[in-house]
């Protein structure tokens, strides 16, 4: 068994002390099969000075090219012939620059391990059917926006009894479908079986905030989940405290913020970041996160605010095992929750005006509302 084969298939989601070996064995062979199949990663290990055979550590983790997800979005970096990419997936919408990755039978096979575990260590996982609302693109020929794609993925975390979009492809185009999602949470009120929602919180509150705008209030079943994932990506001037979003929940949908879930992660890093019971992002053991000095790229230490700089040895189609995001955080200690992993906390984003995400093909029908 190899050493990222075996990484994927242990047991604790959160046992980063007992695969530190296993993630930097894993790490390094992952280097050295993209050094060997993509010339371009090899030009660039090269115009580096980078020695793959000396990554033995944590710490020679740092050594590796970090590339930025803004690359990904200017060049397709390929360790695979495309035929044996079984998904492929875009970072952004119908505008803008996207990247384009793709991902190998193996990689998504690691990654499905990886989604299981994390969802059954936070409950996620039922048999109890439900209702999803998802606040997003419909599925299609018409998008292949990561998003749509996980939002979809997500809908098999308990057997779907309707998916409703807020997004829907009709007459050519994709609409804004408010009403119906409004219409389909007064259907799914009156249901005995719970309701998932999951979409960008800027998306989330926009809904939340219409309906407590135009009196609507109800109480989904119990069971019922609210979850988040992206970020607020353009809308973060817009961003408001998760304890404002938390009660918008209860009082327009009577889900409780103990049932309010966000997810972290990209494309370029496809890797699942679940909150806590106090909703913090902690580092599964798929990956690691060094925090980079803006200026001089220095690793920094924890609790030092700095570019958020992803690994993780997952995918082998393409040299996507260390990136930078756009995102500025900090690692700290402590959480307090039973989860002795570190946590990853999303301070802001830089400002790169060249930088689009996935939330911007969508930006122009919340702008509608």
């Amino acid at each position: 068994m190899d050493r990222r084969t075996k990484l994927f298939r242990h047991r604790h989601p959160y046992d980063l002390q007992g695969t530190e070996e296993l993630f930097v064995e894993a790490m390094a062979q992952n280097a050295q099969f993209q050094y060997a199949n993509c010339a371009d990663y090899q030009r660039i290990c090269d115009m580096q000075g980078v020695d793959l055979k000396s990554i033995r550590t944590m710490a020679d983790l740092a050594k590796l090219p970090v590339l930025p997800t803004l690359y990904f979005k200017r060049h397709e970096l390929l360790a695979m012939p495309r035929e044996r990419m079984l998904i492929r997936a875009t970072s952004s919408g119908t505008s803008g620059r996207m990247s384009r990755m793709g991902f190998d039978a193996r990689s998504l096979l690691h990654g499905l391990s990886m989604v299981w575990r994390v969802a059954r260590f936070h409950r996620l996982l039922s048999l109890i059917p439900c209702h999803y609302i998802i606040l997003g693109y419909q599925p299609g020929k018409h998008t292949d926006t990561a998003f749509s794609k996980t939002g979809y993925g997500f809908t098999f975390m308990a057997p779907a009894l309707s998916r409703t979009y807020a997004l829907i492809w009709k007459d050519g185009k994709y609409e804004l479908n408010l009403e119906g999602l409004k219409a389909q949470l007064h259907r799914c009120g009156r249901s005995p079986f719970p309701t998932r929602t999951i979409g960008f919180p800027a998306y989330t509150h926009m809904l939340l905030s219409q309906m407590k705008a135009e009196g609507i209030a109800m109480k989904l079943p119990r069971g019922s989940k609210i979850t988040m994932g992206g970020g607020w990506k353009q809308f973060y001037a817009q961003r408001v405290e998760k304890e404002v979003l938390y009660q918008l929940a209860w009082e327009v949908l009577g889900i409780p913020e103990a049932d309010c879930v966000e997810f972290f992660g990209a494309v370029e890093h496809p890797i699942l970041y679940t909150t806590c019971e106090k909703h913090h992002f902690h580092i599964p053991i798929y990956s690691r996160v060094i925090i980079r000095d803006p200026d001089t790229l220095a690793p920094l230490p924890h609790g030092s605010v700095g570019l958020v700089n992803l690994l993780s040895p997952m995918t082998m189609s393409m040299p996507i095992l260390s990136v930078m995001t756009d995102d500025l955080g900090v690692i700290r200690e402590g959480c307090g929750c039973g989860i002795d992993s570190p946590y990853l906390e999303i301070i802001g984003r830089v400002g790169v005006r060249d930088i689009t995400t996935c939330a911007a093909g969508a930006e122009q029908h919340v702008r509608e509302v």
